[in-house]
């Protein structure tokens, strides 16, 4: 699987790292990106995400379900 999220949709960006004598060579930034479980109620099934912290933080707050209902995933 690629290293995107799942629910944001947040992937790897390039960019340069650049030394103090401004040389730059190209770089990947990657997304901070884990595996989590969580448990659907309405279902009574754990599902498996792959998603950043950023994506955890979210979900924390509004909940499973209410993200999922955003992303319009099916459940």
């Amino acid at each position: 699987m690629a290293r995107v999220c799942q629910i944001t949709g947040k992937k790897t960006q390039t960019g340069f790292n650049v030394s103090h004598a401004n040389n730059k060579t190209k770089r990947k930034f990657y997304p901070n990106l884990q595996t989590k479980k969580f448990f659907i109620p309405s279902t009574g099934e754990w599902v498996q995400i792959k998603l950043s912290t950023q994506a955890i933080r979210t979900i924390n707050k509004k909940g499973i379900e209410a993200v999922l209902k955003e992303v319009g995933a099916k459940f």
